[in-house]
């Protein structure tokens, strides 16, 4: 029962201090600089269907005003797998100029994506997009990584998926305390980019 209360000590402490921080949806999230999409995987190298669904919803912040710029971070390991250049097509196909995505290539989970979003990219405010089951986490982990930041979930239905993800964060919540308490160097660092700031500047036409 001890190793039962300890393992869900984590998840426990994602729930109690992101409850404030968490949109209710588009309409009731505040307005922010940016907002950074995580990375859900690729099919056939086209976003999967809940990556969709998290870029769809960035794309209704764009729409509305919520947001200027858009931060895309996620896995670009091999010159096979690109999902933030995936990432940044959708967004563009969806009426979002070129100019306002910013793509993060070295977003291999999390931790990194949202300590290179403070650290590499300078990001300070920003919408967080992501699944319920997962949003709290990010989150956590951009607040310990100096971003001041709020929760967007996005909707999803109850199936297997969903639970799978939800199980899944159960150890990534134990790794989320380890990495919010000891804020490791993410896997790679590399120097500072402007990107996010040129966006932030950039006009509305659209381009590359």
């Amino acid at each position: 029962m001890l190793a039962c209360v300890l393992a869900l000590l984590p998840a426990t402490w994602l729930r109690v201090s992101t409850s404030d921080r968490l949109a209710r949806g588009v309409a009731d999230a505040p307005s922010a600089p940016v907002a950074v999409v995580f990375g859900a995987g690729l099919w056939d190298g086209e976003p999967s269907p809940y990556l969709a669904h998290r870029l769809d919803t960035a794309a209704e912040l764009y729409a509305r005003g919520k947001v200027r710029a858009v931060l895309v971070t996620g896995d670009n390991s091999t010159r096979a797998y690109d999902e933030p250049g995936a990432m940044r097509r959708y967004l563009a196909e969806r009426g979002i100029p070129r100019q306002r995505i910013v793509a993060d290539y070295a977003g291999f989970d999390t931790w990194d994506s949202c300590a290179r979003a403070a650290r590499i990219f300078g990001v300070r405010h920003a919408l967080l997009v992501s699944q319920d089951f997962h949003v709290r986490r990010a989150l956590a982990l951009c607040q310990a990584a100096g971003i001041e930041a709020y929760g967007v979930p996005v909707p999803e239905p109850r199936d297997a998926t969903g639970y799978a993800g939800g199980l899944r964060e159960l150890p990534g919540a134990v790794k989320a305390a380890f990495d919010a308490a000891v804020t490791p160097d993410p896997r790679f660092l590399g120097p500072r980019e402007d990107g996010v700031a040129q966006a932030l500047a950039a006009g509305g036409s659209e381009g590359d």
